[in-house]
Order: structure tokens, then C-alpha cells, then sequence
């Protein structure tokens, strides 16, 4: 019998986010009762039973979305309505995740993004501001893709020397320099619901107002070093099935 490649992607994915992460186990204590910021959420990987069950340890998490239709949440609105759990609501910010204005300085006990990062176009300053609202001691838990098993898998990795010629340039999110290369290099068999090269193409072009293109693409030791660089001391990484890169850093 064919085995449908997508269909068992599917199966595996939900067999292995039921499974809490074991390097994630130790750290528990960093969000237990506390208050959190999350970017690009809510995530299902941050529920309840899932791979790092964030949720249900916090006392309260606020959310960060860049406009108020997304291609992800739909419609959403400024207020506290960020149901990130059952019976669970922080504050919703929509902001770009890369200027939080609106949040004072050491505001959070802890940081999480899943799957976003990659959609920045200079994510060292997106890093830069994440550390800032962060209390000293406070922890950020990010969630990439492995473009090895993502569309993104004929790409190289971004190199620290490219996000730091970005961050020194201010490159701002209506950027589309990468545009080229993602076109040339995008496996759309990997992508079925991206509608073809043509449709592709056009939403790309609209891509500061969806924000759906890959920027860049990382690894394990292009986040280390990231964090390295933004005074984040490393506490984990991970792989985890069916394509996550997971990091855990401390600020310092």
C-alpha cells in the first residue's frame, strides 16, 4: 500500500507533540506561576500534553501579533482577549514583534515564539528587543523550523555575518531582497497549500502585509550563536520530530 508522505508527516507530528520534550523537563521552574510574552501566537505546541506544556505552568501570558488579520489567528483585536488556554487570557499587542513600544523594560519573567522568528527580516533586532522586555534572569523559548525537513531544505543557512549586516542596515520588514533565492530554491511539492509558483509568487510580493516568506533560515548553531552575540546564555537546544529547532537561552 502507497503511504501518503503528508498524511504520515501528520501522524507522527501528533504522536510526538503529545510527548513533553525530556531536555525540557528540567527547566519547568522558569515558568511556573510566572508572567510571560508571547510572539506570533497562541502555538499549539505551548499547550497542554504537547511538547513543551507552557500554558498550564504560567500564571498569565500576553500576546504580540504584527496586524489584526493574520493569515494564522484570523481577525483578532487589541485587549485583553489572548485565550492562549481554556479559561486562560492575557493581553493581545498587535505591534510589530520587532518594536515593543508599548512594553517597559524587564516587564516579563520569560519569552515565547514558535515558527517565527524565520518570518523576520532582521531578527537580531527582533532578539534585541525580545532580551529587553525581559526581566535579568528571564528565559526565551524558541521554536524554528529544520529546513531539512521543510521546503526551505535546498536553502544554505543564513550566516551570523548576513543577520548582523541586516541588524547594522536597520533592514526593515517590508524587505524583499531574499525573494529570488526563496523562488528558486522553494520546494513546492513540500508546500501544496501555497497554490504553485504563480500564486506563490504574488502572495510573496504582498509579503508585508501576510508576512508568510522564510527571511532567512537556521540551524542549531546559528541561534547559539545569536544568542551568544545578544548576551542570552544557552540553556538547551533540541531537535524534535517532525521538523522544530528548540532553544532555551537565559539573559544575562
Amino acid at each position: 500500500m502507497k503511504i501518503n508522505p503528508f498524511r504520515f508527516l501528520k501522524k507522527v507530528k501528533v504522536a510526538i507533540w503529545g510527548e513533553e520534550l525530556a531536555a525540557f523537563k528540567p527547566y519547568r521552574a522558569f515558568f511556573e506561576g510566572k508572567h510571560g510574552l508571547e510572539i506570533g501566537g497562541p502555538s499549539k505546541i505551548f499547550s497542554a500534553k504537547a511538547l513543551l506544556p507552557v500554558y498550564n505552568l504560567t500564571d498569565t501570558i500576553d500576546g504580540v501579533n504584527f496586524s489584526a488579520n493574520t493569515v494564522w489567528e484570523g481577525t483578532i483585536a487589541e485587549g485583553k482577549n489572548y485565550g492562549y488556554a481554556k479559561g486562560k487570557a492575557g493581553y493581545q499587542f498587535i505591534c510589530e514583534g520587532n518594536d515593543l513600544r508599548k512594553v517597559e523594560n524587564g516587564a516579563y519573567d520569560f519569552l515565547l515564539s514558535s515558527h517565527n522568528l524565520e518570518h523576520f527580516a532582521n531578527p537580531l533586532k527582533a532578539i534585541e528587543e525580545w532580551k529587553r522586555v525581559l526581566k535579568p534572569g528571564g528565559v526565551m523559548l524558541l521554536v524554528l523550523p529544520d529546513r531539512r525537513y521543510t521546503f526551505d531544505h535546498r536553502r544554505s543557512v543564513t550566516t551570523f555575518q548576513h543577520l548582523m549586516d541586516d541588524f547594522k542596515a536597520d533592514m526593515q520588514e517590508d524587505d524583499l531582497s531574499h525573494l529570488d533565492e526563496i523562488l528558486r530554491l522553494h520546494d513546492f511539492s513540500m508546500d501544496p497549500l501555497c497554490g504553485g509558483p504563480e500564486q506563490f509568487r504574488e502572495r510573496a510580493l504582498r509579503n508585508f502585509e501576510n508576512r508568510c516568506l522564510h527571511q532567512h533560515v537556521f540551524d542549531e548553531q546559528l541561534l547559539k550563536e545569536i544568542f551568544a552575540a545578544s548576551g542570552i546564555h544557552t540553556l538547551f537546544s533540541a531537535f524534535a520530530l517532525p521538523y522544530h529547532i528548540i532553544i532555551m537561552g537565559q539573559k544575562k
